[in-house]
């Protein structure tokens, strides 16, 4: 955090976060207020989400074909523009909001993989693990500072002037972080050379990424958690907290235990570098199924509560490891893409989850969907850790010279 260059990048990230986690906020404050209709909000929403999957693709290879600085400014910037355009909106036309909401999106998908290619640029390969715990960090804090500082300035303004307090912490986001401070990557092409198409050059990145069994068994255990695991306590908790319990404080602590637990987990992985360090990683994932597995039983509320800080810790256990291995091993001229492939996948694949979720627990019921969502929670990270590779997240640990 001394280091004024990634400051300003962990600051822009920061922003972009709080601007990401208030939105749904202010829109449901809006629902409240009678100037948008429930479903008018889901369309909204769903909007913001197909603008994030649509983009994250194109600003994977944008990032990789251009500067990651120019990517991360263009993209913030659009969303800073959906901000007063969503404003504008509110109350007088859902066509409107709806596209400044898939505007939006694209603008947080584009820049996704865009600042993680930048942070790679920006601090030295050692010290990347600090900083990617940093990051989290910034995120995870958003998670529970961008709602509650929402709900505060609720109090005093209206929806419209919160909407464009979010458009100005995009603006933020599009004009800290400073360009990468290590030297341009090698074998980036010229600017006289042809280009290969969008669409080529994504294909490309996917290639890079079969090159690494270690990403690809990951990715998959990544998707599975957040698919089903995350998918099913997402309906379940509100359902068993309300029908268990009788109270929605069950609901509203182990969502903040959560967050807090993956708070612990970012300060642990900032300086905890285990021997196998693939391994460690694909065991704090999996952690994630004690949350579905305490839907389950009949246990006291606090068990619970610790469960989900629990899944907290291990997400953070996974996270940090998992960006650093993927900016040490994979080419840098093609990080942007792999990133972004892990974004349409682990992000891409949580709205079908959540959309079958409901479903199959009125078809069978709560316990037997969640039995099903915690055991793919324990057992596919424990199948990725058997792929070549997997142990150590890439090469083993040992001497280096980058």
């Amino acid at each position: 955090m001394r280091d004024t260059a990634f400051l300003r990048l962990w600051a822009g990230t920061t922003a972009s976060g709080l601007a990401t986690w208030a939105l749904p906020f202010v829109l449901g404050l809006a629902v409240l207020h009678r100037e948008l209709g429930a479903a008018g909000l889901g369309l909204v929403l769903a909007a913001r989400t197909a603008g994030f999957l649509a983009a994250v693709a194109v600003g994977g290879v944008l990032a990789d074909r251009h500067s990651r600085r120019a990517v991360v400014f263009w993209s913030a910037l659009a969303a800073a523009v959906a901000a007063p355009l969503l404003a504008l909106g509110l109350g007088r036309s859902l066509v409107l909001m709806t596209l400044a909401a898939a505007l939006a999106g694209a603008g947080q998908g584009a820049c996704r993989p865009a600042f993680q290619a930048l942070t790679a640029e920006t601090v030295a390969a050692d010290h990347r693990q600090q900083a990617n715990a940093a990051m989290t960090m910034a995120v995870r804090t958003s998670t529970l500072a961008g709602p509650t500082l929402t709900a505060l300035l609720a109090a005093f303004v209206d929806a419209g002037t919160l909407l464009l307090g979010i458009g100005l912490l995009w603006l933020v986001a599009a004009l800290l972080p400073g360009r990468g401070a290590t030297a341009p990557r090698a074998d980036a092409v010229s600017a006289a050379a042809p280009r290969a198409s969008l669409r080529a050059e994504f294909v490309d990145g996917i290639r890079e990424a079969r090159r690494h069994p270690w990403f690809l068994a990951g990715l998959g255990a990544l998707t599975a958690v957040i698919a089903l695991g995350y998918s099913a306590t997402g309906v379940a908790l509100p359902l068993v907290s309300r029908d268990r319990y009788g109270t929605e404080w069950v609901l509203a602590a182990a969502m903040t235990a959560y967050t807090v637990g993956a708070l612990g987990g970012a300060l642990v992985t900032a300086r905890r570098r285990p021997r196998s360090q693939g391994w460690s990683a694909l065991a704090g994932l999996a952690l994630y199924g004690f949350a579905p597995l305490s839907l389950m039983l009949p246990v006291h509320p606090a068990v619970v509560v610790a469960a989900y800080a629990v899944a907290g810790i291990g997400i953070e256990l996974f996270n940090v490891p998992w960006f650093t291995a993927t900016q040490r091993e994979v080419a840098p001229d093609k990080l942007a893409r792999v990133s972004s492939l892990d974004f349409l996948l682990s992000y891409g694949l949580a709205p079908v989850g959540l959309a079958l979720m409901a479903p199959a627990i009125g078809v069978f019921g709560v316990t037997p969907v969640l039995a099903v969502c915690a055991g793919a929670c324990f057992l596919v990270p424990a199948a990725a850790a058997l792929v070549p590779t997997a142990r150590h997240f890439g090469r083993a640990p040992g001497p280096r010279t980058d």
